[in-house]
């Protein structure tokens, strides 16, 4: 095993141990929490089959982090979200909202590599445009599970939730994933190439 896939499970675990350490409380924590979960199993599943670029599999971590603070605290209750609040006089607690950037700006990466890797798309034109597309239905579903939780569980569907009387909440989230997609395709493109040639370059005989 990597040092680098090492490292990448160290940090994943650690941050699991303390996030599930006597979180605001575990119903809201399983909810936050479970998309990760998810996510290791699907990379440990694909890691021989499709294994990703570093790019991807540093995001993919970066966004399993933002679910775990969010679960361990709930997100209307992460510390940094009220400092923030409380230095912008602020109105809620807006932590929430990078965890909805990162539902764009990740899953962005993933889908461009997935259908630049198969050769989904044979002209690069739409490849953009089929990726925003991607993570937009990615960030719609995500709202209708919230909704499907709110009206089955009452007790944990504010915490998860995290409206905080927000009446635009769901427009503004995926308005966020709008903007988590496109920068990452604006900012990440190159290197994402770059990393997916030599990438293909090893896998060469």
């Amino acid at each position: 095993m990597s040092l680098y896939r090492l490292a990448w499970l160290g940090a994943f675990f650690a941050a699991l141990a303390w996030s599930a350490w006597r979180p605001h409380d575990y119903g809201t924590w399983w909810l936050e929490v479970i998309p990760a979960l998810v996510a290791l199993l699907v990379l440990v599943a694909t890691r021989h089959s499709f294994p990703l670029t570093p790019l991807a599999y540093t995001l993919i971590l970066v966004h399993a982090l933002i679910l775990m603070v969010g679960g361990h605290y709930t997100y209307a209750e992460v510390p940094a979200g009220n400092w923030l609040q409380e230095w912008m006089a602020g109105t809620r607690n807006n932590y929430d909202k990078l965890g909805h950037l990162a539902q764009g700006f990740v899953p962005a990466i993933i889908a461009r590599e997935v259908l630049i890797r198969n050769h989904v798309i044979a002209r690069r034109g739409w490849l953009g445009f089929i990726v925003v597309s991607i993570c937009l239905a990615i960030s719609a579903f995500y709202e209708l599970i919230e909704c499907w939780v709110a009206l089955s569980s009452e007790e944990a569907a504010e915490s998860f939730l995290g409206t905080q009387g927000y009446v635009w909440d769901t427009q503004s989230d995926m308005f966020l994933a709008l903007l988590g997609a496109s920068a990452a395709l604006i900012l990440m493109s190159g290197l994402h190439d770059r990393q997916i040639a030599s990438m293909c370059k090893n896998k060469q005989p």
